[in-house]
């Protein structure tokens, strides 16, 4: 079912307010979009919703494969109290779409560090935040999930994949996910502005998916470093047990697998 604003509306009730939605055909992606309009001085709560992106973009430069009815592609402006710090943010985010995604019978969903959304054990979606340039407490948060994997998908990448199911309360209506999507970053956005990831790390760590787990950590710029995932910290930083040595690891251009 397509996108259209007025269904997400009704669907989100009150807090309907607090969001300005744009529906587009096609666009190269929406963070790019949206980040052009918050420069030029979109509010927060500014959407911008894509049937198809031709250029969607993933964390290191990775794409996002979206096509028509295929995916749920979308991004969120908002901005915070000055003086709020992002450390975490991406993190929030995801607890936010975990709750979604259970809100509207499309299952349980784990989170892996930092920014994606698995289901038994592949992607079915992802979370990139950018911060506004110019502006340090507004951020372009993007997110997409799979409704179903593309033709045209190439075969590694599905193989890792995930997607909801047809039978799944969210796949027959997409307007009811992005009302709920919205309606969760809402509440969670909220929280995080208030006490930042701090209030939402017990959530995060009781749907993380490697907890306790030996893991890898690959980046451009050395050897993998391998260890025993021991959860977040308040910052939203990896916690990883080196040889009984704790390290913490920041969400910069890193890769986390299992061992």
């Amino acid at each position: 079912m397509p996108a259209t604003i007025a269904a997400i509306v009704a669907k989100l009730g009150n807090a309907a307010r607090r969001f300005d939605i744009d529906v587009l055909p096609s666009c190269d992606s929406t963070n790019a979009v949206l980040l052009a309009r918050a420069e030029a001085g979109a509010p927060s709560g500014t959407v911008v919703i894509a049937e198809e992106q031709t250029a969607g973009r993933g964390r290191r430069g990775r794409s996002w494969f979206s096509s028509p009815g295929d995916s749920l592609t979308f991004s969120l402006l908002w901005r915070f109290a000055p003086g709020t710090a992002p450390a975490g943010l991406s993190l929030a985010v995801g607890v936010a779409v975990a709750r979604a995604l259970q809100k509207v019978g499309a299952g349980d969903t784990a989170l892996k560090w930092p920014n994606d959304i698995l289901k038994q054990g592949r992607k079915l979606g992802g979370i990139l935040v950018e911060l506004v340039p110019g502006a340090p407490h507004a951020a372009v948060i993007g997110i997409g999930i799979n409704l179903q994997l593309p033709s045209g998908m190439p075969d590694d990448v599905r193989a890792a994949s995930a997607a909801i199911d047809a039978i799944d309360v969210a796949a027959a209506d997409s307007n009811a996910l992005y009302a709920a999507l919205l309606g969760e970053l809402l509440a969670t956005l909220e929280s995080f502005g208030g006490g930042g990831f701090a209030a939402l790390r017990a959530e995060w760590l009781a749907r993380h998916a490697f907890q306790d787990v030996p893991v890898s950590i690959a980046s451009d710029f050395g050897a993998p470093v391998v260890g025993v995932c021991r959860g977040v910290d308040v910052d939203g930083a990896l916690l990883l047990d080196v040889g009984g040595r704790s390290e913490r690891i920041l969400s910069g251009e890193v890769s986390l697998r299992r061992a």
